[in-house]
């Protein structure tokens, strides 16, 4: 069931659209660009623990720091475990990005077309048509474990209650 809520963006009011998922729901699909050409959806993951990690947009300092921070957490994670980065920026800038920033254990993924992921998610913001700064962790199944939807844009999400969601499933 989609529906609006507010959120912040340094204060000021934006509007999350989209269904509220919580842990025990099933993981929605999405397909998300890797490039221009190339997309990807759950079935690429399957069988894997999901760390999905969604930032507004890669170039401004806090979503720099967190898809460093689960760069950094995904060696120690395992083979059974992916992270994924959303954003809506363009693959050119995530892949510029990721190369200037030497991020090589996550998977940057587009979702600058239609915002699809965003909508199944609940994520989109109205307003800017980016995706709000949230985290979802889903099991091998695609089930829904750990779900954190930020209230303030600029704020970091909650890193250890997501990497311990994670490993209380590997």
């Amino acid at each position: 069931m989609s529906q609006e809520r507010a959120a912040t963006l340094k204060g000021n009011p934006i509007t999350l659209i989209g269904p509220v998922l919580k842990a025990g729901d099933s993981a929605p699909d999405f397909t998300l660009n890797k490039n221009l050409l190339e997309t990807s959806s759950l079935e690429d993951y399957a069988g894997k623990v999901k760390l999905i990690s969604v930032v507004p947009s890669i170039d401004t300092g806090v979503c720099d720091a967190q898809t460093r921070r689960f760069n950094e957490e995904a060696s120690k994670l395992g083979d059974n475990v992916v992270i994924i980065t959303v954003s809506a920026d363009l693959p050119f800038a995530q892949a510029r990005w990721c190369a200037a920033a030497g991020v090589d254990r996550v998977f940057l993924l587009s979702d600058y077309k239609e915002n699809s992921f965003g909508k199944s998610y609940g994520v989109l913001i109205k307003e800017l048509h980016l995706d709000m700064r949230s985290i979802f962790v889903l099991d091998s199944n695609n089930q829904i474990t750990y779900v954190e939807v930020l209230g303030e844009m600029t704020e970091h999400p909650n890193y250890e209650a997501a990497i311990d969601a994670v490993k209380s499933l590997i």
